[in-house]
């Protein structure tokens, strides 16, 4: 048998060898129990695919509990070289450790490892009970951006040196800035107290008590994230991207995004032949209808409020209309604009409605640290919750890549074989596809249509199954719906 070796990354390729080796964190609480049956399929997948002349060879590192119960040490050194080494590996759920130094354990292998994308596809198995009527029109993948925003933890507890600090500094240098900090200071505090004293309140002394956080968000954290999504979008010839932001309130960070992810598309020669946004999709369509039509009549059609705008304002939409026209009439007018991947845009409260309203008029979704985190765990819930969520951790250009649990430890329900592994499982199915064992992917996604299909499940679909008045569900352990993925691979 070959020798195990690391995958590796040369001019922008990961290079898998067949007897890869591939660190693993069992994770804690249900952890183990989920790890045990994971494995079984990975290991089963991978020999039913190509016949043991691929093998998967794991390397525990520790990271967690776990990792701290032995060796005092939440998150070691080794653990971070191992990934760095083999680039490619998987964890189950960690404890976040409670007091001082890191606050996830999670968040601090991304920001380590620098791993960019959450990557968080969405998609419903036939049986899953959901909440909605069409589950099967939720068929998402959600690119997050990883390492900015509010995640990036630049924070400062109220009442510290380190925010007076950062108050003092706005009040000097942002005075404006700073008179929008309702109770920035001893003069405002004193005044509301004597308001609550008017009316009957405690008698107190009002301190500053201010908590702030800062929102980084930077041109090349947007860039890699929407360059990530489009390729992906391309490369699996979905057809849509829609940037999900809050830029009509956070004008520079969230709205900076937006346009700076529309430069990403249109900008430059890679992406240019093969897009359209949304509003060139209207310029080039009213054309294509119309073909004598005027710059200044297609403007109208775009803008509805054109006639209501100044003169410039006007001036500005006409311009934008034969802007389009002339770099791109000949490439994607005549309907060629039809076939290219449509880039477009949403706010992030009416996306959060919509994703569950009209699911099937989004496909990529590419959005920031906090959006992505609201946005992945609401779509869960539509197709059956995070307990069968996937989720993986990517640096596209370094390829390194941590596979993950999207759900907590549960530790009431540690070493009683009863919790659902299907979100490590398709964690799993994640990381073979990255590494381009499509076959062994493909056998997993079959094994978990069937094991469902059956109306084998655990615990938590069996008990929803059987409030939908399903009766011929039947309740397995964590290790047997394992089985019974293996079992239907075929």
């Amino acid at each position: 048998m070959p020798s195990p070796s690391s995958i590796s990354m040369s001019a922008g390729r990961l290079n898998v060898p067949d007897h890869p080796v591939i660190p693993f964190i069992e994770g804690d609480g249900t952890g183990p129990d989920i790890w045990r049956a994971s494995v079984r399929v990975f290991d089963a997948a991978v020999a039913t695919a190509y016949a043991g002349k691929r093998q998967l060879h794991w390397q525990e590192v520790l990271a967690g509990e776990k990792a701290f119960n032995k060796t005092g040490n939440w998150l070691p050194d080794e653990t971070l070289a191992a990934f760095r080494q083999h680039l490619v590996g998987i964890k189950g759920p960690l404890t976040t450790p409670v007091g001082g130094g890191i606050r996830s354990l999670n968040v601090a292998l991304r920001q380590m490892l620098d791993l960019y994308v959450c990557l968080r596809p969405v998609r419903w198995f036939k049986g899953v009970p959901s909440p909605v009527k069409r589950p099967g029109d939720c068929d998402m993948v959600i690119f997050r951006e990883n390492t900015e925003d509010i995640y990036a933890g630049i924070e400062f507890a109220a009442g510290t040196p380190d925010s007076a600090k950062v108050l003092d500094f706005l009040a000097k240098e942002f005075p404006k800035d700073f008179a929008k900090v309702r109770f920035g200071s001893n003069d405002k505090c004193k005044s509301w107290q004597s308001v609550l004293e008017s009316v009957g309140g405690p008698k107190r002394e009002a301190p500053v008590q201010v908590g702030i956080g800062l929102k980084p968000v930077s041109f090349l954290g947007t860039e890699r994230i929407v360059h990530s999504a489009i390729a992906y979008a391309l490369k699996e010839k979905r057809k849509s991207v829609t940037l999900v932001h809050k830029g009509n309130i956070m004008k520079f960070t969230e709205g900076a995004f937006k346009d700076w992810g529309y430069k990403v598309a249109t900008g430059g020669g890679m992406f240019r032949p093969h897009v359209i946004t949304e509003r060139e999709s209207w310029i080039l369509g009213n054309k294509d209808s119309n073909p004598s039509l005027t710059a200044e009549a297609n403007a109208r059609m775009i803008d509805p409020g054109f006639d209501m705008m100044t003169p410039d304002q006007q001036g500005k939409i006409v311009k934008e209309v034969e802007a389009v026209l002339a770099a791109i009439g000949k490439t994607h007018g005549d309907g060629q604009w039809k076939s290219k991947l449509l880039i477009k845009d949403a706010i992030a409260d009416i996306a959060l409605q919509q994703v569950l309203t009209r699911p099937r008029d989004f496909d990529v979704i590419a959005t920031l640290n906090l959006n992505g985190d609201y946005l992945s765990d609401a779509l869960a819930a539509q197709v059956g919750g995070i307990g069968i969520a996937p989720g993986a951790n990517i640096n596209y250009l370094t390829g390194h890549a941590i596979f993950e649990a999207t759900h907590g430890t549960a530790p009431k329900y540690a070493n009683l074989d009863q919790v659902n592994p299907g979100s490590v499982i398709l964690s799993g199915e994640m990381m073979l596809r990255y590494m381009g064992w499509t076959e062994a992917a493909d056998l997993i996604i079959k094994g978990m249509d069937g094991a469902i299909s059956a109306k084998t499940v655990t615990y938590d679909f069996e008990r929803l199954m059987k409030a939908e008045g399903d009766t011929q569900v039947r309740k397995v352990k964590c290790s047997e719906f394992g089985e019974a993925v293996v079992k239907h691979m075929g």
